[in-house]
């Protein structure tokens, strides 16, 4: 039963990120279907049996006031975060309930309208909060990071959303301690690459050259490779230029590893250490692009064998490789010799790689109204999806 009810409601994701530019917790939109009722206490087992919610703090932002009040009810572990919109304070039974909760320890993160705090005689009753800023204290902030100086609109400990430039981020992050950050800039910090190259990242390249020195399986490094997806773009590169003079086409990481082989694959790192990139600010958008290749291929048929899985995980990751390499993305496609099924996907839109493309992308949006209307428009079952998101948050738990 805990299972099934995965069925009835709609899950979207978003990302919370700390001052270390990794992952800290997910805030997970959570909708029903009209005229449906859903028993928080199998949504909450539902969770728990998809291992999410376990190793870090899973943030429910719940969109239905019934299996809000649910939730409220019910004990809640500590890594499982309930989202309180400061407009439903007004009613008295969700206070409450909110106070009954937070007496029995449960985690409440209060929410509200830019440039809102909570209340005085409320405020207690919240873990943490997540705020907005309004127009008036992002200058101030701006201002604050300018001069240095000690007077801030980011209060310590809080969550914030809608931080619209890296200094922002950076402000709120390593200067006022904020807590983490829901989303990401990824516009604005690619928009200061506009002049120059972006670079593999130098930690994970010195990881990966870590890892073959320990003689670590093909399966591993090829997983360490996908975690850097312009690692993966060059590579696949370079083992099919004059170069890697290999003697057939290399579709794919682990094809690449076994035709050159470690020392080789060493060597090739240990060129692109020089020029790798020291800046934690583009390691949101890395991660948010393997995220994207692992929810497709969880998505992916169970059965679908090892090479198939691996074109899927592919399309996933180079699906944004144009904002890596500052190019079309056409042009990036083709300069690799990928499956037809591949490139059909990321620039045309089309094959049976579309559909896990288009689902894995409205999921990042949080939006619960696109995410329901792109599974039906190509049939794939909302459980199906749900199930395949909350694996893939608790397998790459940060």
């Amino acid at each position: 039963m805990s299972t099934s009810i995965l069925g009835s409601v709609t899950l979207g994701y978003e990302p919370i990120w700390n001052q270390w530019r990794k992952r800290a917790g997910v805030r997970l939109a959570v909708d029903v279907e009209a005229g449906t009722q859903v028993d928080a206490r199998h949504f909450l087992d539902a969770i728990a049996e998809q291992g999410c919610g376990t190793a870090q703090p899973l943030l429910l932002s719940v969109r239905s006031p019934a299996l809000l009040q649910d939730l409220l009810q019910h004990p809640l572990t500590p890594s499982i975060w309930i989202e309180i919109q400061n407009d439903w304070l007004g009613d008295a039974a969700v206070t409450a309930r909110v106070r009954a909760a937070r007496q029995r320890g449960a985690q409440l993160v209060w929410r509200g309208e830019p440039g809102r705090a909570p209340a005085a005689d409320v405020k207690d009753l919240f873990h943490k909060t997540l705020r907005t800023l309004s127009p008036q204290e992002a200058l101030g902030a701006l201002r604050s990071s300018a001069r240095q100086t000690a007077s801030s609109p980011i209060v310590a400990g809080s969550l914030y959303e809608g931080l619209a430039s890296p200094a922002l981020v950076e402000h709120a992050l390593d200067r006022q301690d904020a807590w983490g950050v829901v989303g990401w800039p990824a516009d604005e910090v690619l928009h200061g690459y506009r002049f120059k190259q972006i670079q593999p990242a130098r930690h994970l390249v010195q990881a990966l050259v870590q890892a073959l020195d320990a003689d670590e399986s093909m399966g591993k490094i090829e997983q360490r490779m996908g975690d850097e997806p312009l690692l993966n773009y060059r590579f696949l590169r370079y083992a099919n230029s004059a170069g890697g003079n290999l003697q057939r086409d290399v579709d794919s990481v682990r094809k690449g590893l076994m035709a050159m082989g470690y020392a080789r694959v060493r060597a090739w790192l240990i060129e692109q250490l020089p020029q790798a990139s020291n800046d934690s600010n583009l390691d949101p958008l890395r991660s948010a692009m393997v995220l994207r290749a692992r929810i497709m291929e969880r998505l992916s048929n169970a059965g679908m064998e090892g090479d198939l899985r691996r074109e899927v995980f592919t399309c996933g990751i180079f699906s944004q490789m144009d904002l890596l390499v500052g190019e079309p993305l056409g042009a990036t496609i083709h300069r690799l010799p990928l499956p037809g099924r591949v490139a059909s996907a990321i620039v045309g839109q089309s094959g049976p790689y579309a559909p896990l493309l288009e689902v894995a992308s409205a999921l990042e949006s949080g939006c619960t109204r696109l995410i329901r209307e792109v599974c039906k428009a190509h049939k794939i079952a909302t459980e199906e999806v749900n199930r395949a998101l909350l694996r893939t948050l608790a397998a790459n738990a940060a």
